[in-house]
């Protein structure tokens, strides 16, 4: 009877040490997949942060893009019609004798 119940004790005891193994286990692959959870989302937010940025960037350069060829054609239309005010020194329409709101030309003192 002693050695059945050292049989049962000790298979008792492995069979409590096999759990025990198999929690620790269970327990070590919930941490790695957690680890692992976390670094996946770190990487996306910064994936995001970054297509962030380019959109950025390339929203900022598409705008100065139209802001120039809207201002490119703002001088051919003025050009065209004439009333471009560039600093040319022989253009006619800074010459303030031309103007009919100055018949005489310029007033010297």
């Amino acid at each position: 009877m002693a050695s059945q119940d050292l049989s049962y004790q000790t298979g008792g005891a492995a069979a409590g040490q096999a759990q025990l193994k198999r929690d620790e286990q269970v327990s070590n692959a919930a941490q790695a997949a957690q680890g692992g959870a976390s670094e996946a989302a770190q990487s996306t937010q910064s994936s995001l942060q970054e297509a962030k940025e380019q959109a950025t960037n390339f929203l900022q350069q598409t705008g100065e893009q139209v802001k120039n060829i809207a201002q490119g054609a703002a001088e051919a239309v003025k050009n065209t019609l004439g009333m471009n005010n560039s600093n040319e020194p022989n253009n006619p329409s800074l010459d303030s004798s031309a103007h009919p709101s100055n018949p005489g030309g310029p007033v010297s003192h």
